[in-house]
């Protein structure tokens, strides 16, 4: 189980950090668990804008740039619905691959000791994360919701934890905003993609990232 170095309270901590030029708040650095807002996530998730229409000199019209290959479609229904504990390491790994370039955002997301339950102090920050996937601009579209720890604990117990805790917010997040079940897909990845690889202990590691897939155009329903 992650431990807080130098810390006697029993909360285990997830760290808010911007992710490069996918978040534009203005600043830089982490963002306090409380300032999080609806608009900066759905800045932070918002698919980039197409392309205008325009037409050649020679070769006709030219079609906006897809938000997402026929390929990567394909993997994205195959993975819809599933439950985090069914998906392969291969699996595992292609979405990660696929969501370096998609539009994300880690969250601060605080849990009890030893335990998958999100603490009142982080309720603010999954219910601006509930309003913003159920509002106009994202509802509909597909997102990956990925848990991670710190190296601290082995291997097994911390990837069933960032499993266990990431299904914890999917179930709050369908529960109380009727987002479907189907456009939240949860991966854990466990101590195996530190945000700080040269600090294993520190709380960045710590983190729940939430990753935009596919517009609501791309992303069927089932």
């Amino acid at each position: 189980m992650s431990k807080i170095s130098g810390r006697n309270n029993l909360t285990a901590i997830l760290s808010i950090v911007t992710i490069g030029a996918t978040l534009s708040f203005g600043m830089t650095g982490a963002i306090a668990a409380d300032e999080v807002t609806e608009d900066q996530i759905l800045r932070a998730l918002a698919p980039p804008a197409k392309k205008p229409l325009t037409r050649g000199l020679s070769v006709g019209p030219q079609q906006a740039e897809p938000v997402i290959s026929a390929e990567e479609g394909r993997f994205v229904q195959k993975i819809r619905g599933r439950p985090s504990r069914s998906l392969s390491a291969s699996e595992r790994e292609e979405i990660a691959t696929l969501a370096k370039d998609k539009p994300n955002i880690d969250l601060e997301i605080t849990f009890d000791y030893n335990s998958a339950e999100i603490s009142a102090k982080s309720l603010a920050s999954v219910q601006a994360l509930g309003k913003a996937l159920s509002s106009a601009d994202l509802k509909g579209s597909t997102f990956i919701v990925a848990g991670h720890t710190d190296a601290a604990g082995s291997d097994g117990y911390n990837q069933d934890l960032s499993e266990r805790r990431a299904d914890s917010i999917k179930r709050y997040l369908t529960e109380k905003y009727g987002i479907a079940g189907a456009d939240l897909v949860t991966v854990g990845y466990g101590e195996s993609k530190l945000k700080d690889p040269s600090q294993p202990l520190a709380e960045a590691n710590r983190r729940v990232q939430v990753v935009n897939m596919a517009n609501k155009t791309t992303a069927s329903k089932q």
